[in-house]
C-alpha cells in the first residue's frame, strides 16, 4: 500500500480524515502532538483512534507552543463557552494557536520524507472552521507549493508532495455522514477545547457546540461523553 503521514489530533475531524484515508487504500502513518495544549484528552484520544484503525506507526511528537501562548489553548486564557454561531463567525477567535497547522504540516512534511511518502492527510475544514486562518484552501495550496521546494527528495525530483483536505469543503453534518459510512465509532473521540478532568466534553465552547450541531442535523446522538449538552 501507498503510505500516507495523516495528522490525528483524536477529535471528529481527523478522526474522519484517517478514516478516509484507510478508505482510499493508504498505509496510515499517524502523527498527533502534545503542543503544550491545555489538556492531554484529545492525546488520549488519538491514541485510541490509532489503535482501533490499526494504523502502520503512530507518532506523538512533543513540542511547546506554551512557550509562546498567544491562545487560549496554550496559555491561562478562559475558552470563550456559549457563543452563538454570529459570534462565531465574526474574527478569528482566542482558541486559534498562532502558526499552529504550519508547524504541523512541516513535521508531517519531515516525517513523509523519511518513509518516502507522496501524501499527507490533514482534516481542516473552510465550513465550519471556527474563522482559522490556516484551514482555507488558499493556505493548503501555497504549503504544499513550499513544500515541494523544501526537501531534497523534492529538489532532487523523487518526491511530488501532495495535501489531501477531503474534509475542507464539507459542513459538520456531511462529516459526520461520511464518517459514519466509514464506520467511525465516534464515542472514541474528543474535540472539546475544555474538558473535564476525567475527559467528559464541557459541552459549551465552540468545538463543542459546532460539534454537537453537526450531529443534531444528522439525526443522531453524539455518543462521546459530555458534562452539559447545550445545541444553539
Amino acid at each position: 500500500m501507498t503510505a500516507a503521514v495523516v495528522l490525528l489530533s483524536g477529535g471528529l475531524d481527523s478522526t474522519t480524515t484517517l478514516a478516509h484515508a484507510r478508505a482510499a487504500g493508504f498505509a496510515v502513518y499517524a502523527l498527533t502532538f502534545r503542543y503544550g495544549q491545555r489538556h492531554e484528552a484529545e492525546i488520549d484520544a488519538a491514541r485510541r483512534v490509532a489503535a482501533a484503525f490499526e494504523v502502520q506507526q503512530h507518532v506523538i511528537a512533543e513540542i511547546n507552543l506554551r512557550v509562546f501562548g498567544g491562545s487560549a489553548l496554550t496559555a491561562d486564557i478562559d475558552v470563550p463557552k456559549g457563543r452563538t454561531g454570529a459570534e462565531m463567525e465574526a474574527g478569528i477567535p482566542i482558541t486559534y494557536v498562532p502558526a499552529r497547522n504550519t508547524i504541523f504540516l512541516s513535521f508531517a512534511l519531515a516525517w513523509a520524507e523519511v518513509l518516502g511518502a507522496q501524501h499527507i492527510f490533514i482534516g481542516v475544514n473552510a465550513l465550519d472552521y471556527s474563522g482559522y486562518p490556516d484551514c482555507r484552501p488558499e493556505y493548503i495550496a501555497a504549503y504544499q507549493s513550499l513544500a515541494n521546494l523544501a526537501t531534497r527528495e523534492g529538489v532532487e525530483n523523487r518526491q511530488h508532495l501532495k495535501i489531501h483536505t477531503p474534509l475542507i469543503a464539507l459542513t459538520k453534518e456531511q462529516i459526520i455522514r461520511r464518517g459514519l459510512d466509514l464506520g467511525v465509532d465516534y464515542s472514541i473521540t474528543s474535540t472539546c477545547y475544555d474538558p473535564a478532568p476525567g475527559g467528559a466534553a464541557c459541552g459549551g465552547c465552540d468545538a463543542c457546540l459546532l460539534r454537537l450541531k453537526g450531529f443534531a442535523a444528522v439525526g443522531v446522538d453524539d455518543p462521546a461523553p459530555y458534562a452539559v449538552r447545550a445545541v444553539r
